[in-house]
């Protein structure tokens, strides 16, 4: 009898250890802007800050950040990187696959010197779009 009590509390801790490494973050967006290469292969100007005010989730459980626009924006995580950290920022980067299959780097920046204000890139060969965003 005490072995099967043991294995059932063995089980019952395994179960609630992975449970508690899996976190899933909310944010909302308050505007984007959009950096291109033009047919040059320059980066050219930022795009004016377009307001939106949209969900974007951080899920690690699932191994995927969603921006729940206008057409839903899925980035399957397939690599965590190290965290960097410098004197103005704190930035977790993610090696990602978007839902057609091309790779990007998601990266959530924190500005130190600018309040802690966030912000969410995400970074393709051909461009780059940032969100504006803040926790929920």
């Amino acid at each position: 009898m005490t072995k099967k009590k043991i294995y059932i509390i063995f089980l019952f801790l395994v179960l609630g250890l992975q449970h508690s490494f899996g976190q899933n973050y909310k944010f909302k967006t308050s505007g984007f802007s959009v950096l291109e290469k033009n047919e040059m292969g320059k980066w050219g100007k930022w795009s004016d800050l377009n307001l939106v005010n949209i969900l974007v989730t951080l899920d690690t459980n699932k191994n995927r950040i969603v921006v729940y626009s206008q057409i839903i924006q899925l980035f399957e995580i397939i690599d965590y990187q190290p965290t960097e950290e410098n004197d103005t920022d704190i930035v977790y980067s993610f090696t990602c696959k978007d839902n057609e299959g091309v790779d990007c780097t998601v990266s959530i920046i924190t500005r130190k010197k600018q309040g802690n204000r966030k912000q969410l890139y995400i970074n393709y060969d051909d461009r780059i779009v940032v969100y504006n965003i803040f926790n929920m």
